[in-house]
C-alpha cells in the first residue's frame, strides 16, 4: 500500500512539473514576437494633417489584419510627409519584424527611440527583437533603462522577467519582476503559477 501511495505522489509531482513547463513555454512564446496588441495608436503629441492621420489609421487596420506589406508601404509613404513622431516608426518596425525583416525592424525601433528615448513600446519591441536574436545583455539593458522611466509598463516588466528566467537563469531577477508585475496585474493566473515555480526553485 505504501509503495502505491509513493508512486502516486511521484506521479503527481511529475504532472505538476510538466504542467509548469507547458505554462512557461506558452508564456515565453507569447512574448517571443512583437504583439499586435502593442501597436502604437496615439499620434496626438504633434499636430498632423488629416491625410497623415487617415493614413496612420489605415496602417493600423493593415496591422490588425496582418497585411504587413501594405502597412509597410503606407507607413513609409506617411513618414516621407511626417517624420517627427515615434509611433509610425514603432508600427513600421512591428510590420517589418512580422515579415522576417529584422534589420529594418531594428532600424525603425531605434529611430523611434531617437525621437522619444523614453518610449516604452519602442523599447519593449526592440528588446524582444534582441532577445530573439540572442542578444540577451543588450535586451536586458534596454528593459532596465526603460523601466527606470516606465516602471509600471506591464510588457516591459513581464518580458524582463521572462528574459531573466528562461534566457539568463537569473531567478532572483525574474522573481523581482514578476512580483512587481503581480502587484499591477494580480489576476494573471499564469504568472502566479510561474512565480510559485520560481520560489520553489529558489529554495
Amino acid at each position: 500500500m505504501n509503495s502505491v501511495l509513493n508512486q502516486l505522489r511521484l506521479l503527481a509531482r511529475v504532472v505538476n512539473v510538466v504542467t509548469m513547463a507547458v505554462v512557461v513555454l506558452l508564456l515565453a512564446s507569447c512574448a517571443s514576437t512583437p504583439s499586435r496588441d502593442s501597436k502604437v495608436t496615439d499620434i496626438s503629441s504633434v499636430h498632423v494633417s488629416g491625410s497623415v492621420n487617415r493614413d496612420f489609421e489605415q496602417a493600423l487596420e493593415y496591422l490588425k489584419g496582418e497585411q504587413y506589406p501594405e502597412a509597410i508601404e503606407l507607413l513609409q509613404e506617411l513618414l516621407k510627409r511626417e517624420n517627427r513622431l515615434p509611433a509610425p516608426y514603432v508600427n513600421l518596425g512591428i510590420a517589418y519584424y512580422n515579415t522576417g525583416d529584422e534589420k529594418n525592424a531594428e532600424e525603425a525601433f531605434l529611430h523611434a527611440l531617437e525621437l522619444a528615448p523614453n518610449h516604452a513600446v519602442a523599447a519593449n519591441e526592440l528588446a524582444v527583437l534582441y532577445r530573439h536574436q540572442g542578444r540577451f545583455a543588450e535586451a536586458r539593458k534596454i528593459y532596465t533603462n526603460s523601466l527606470a522611466e516606465n516602471p509600471d509598463y506591464l510588457p516591459l516588466v513581464k518580458n524582463l522577467g521572462i528574459l531573466c528566467d528562461l534566457y539568463l537563469q537569473d531567478v532572483q531577477c525574474a522573481l523581482a519582476q514578476f512580483d512587481h508585475y503581480l502587484k499591477l496585474q494580480p489576476d494573471d493566473k499564469d504568472i502566479t503559477i510561474w512565480v510559485a515555480d520560481l520560489k520553489r526553485r529558489a529554495k
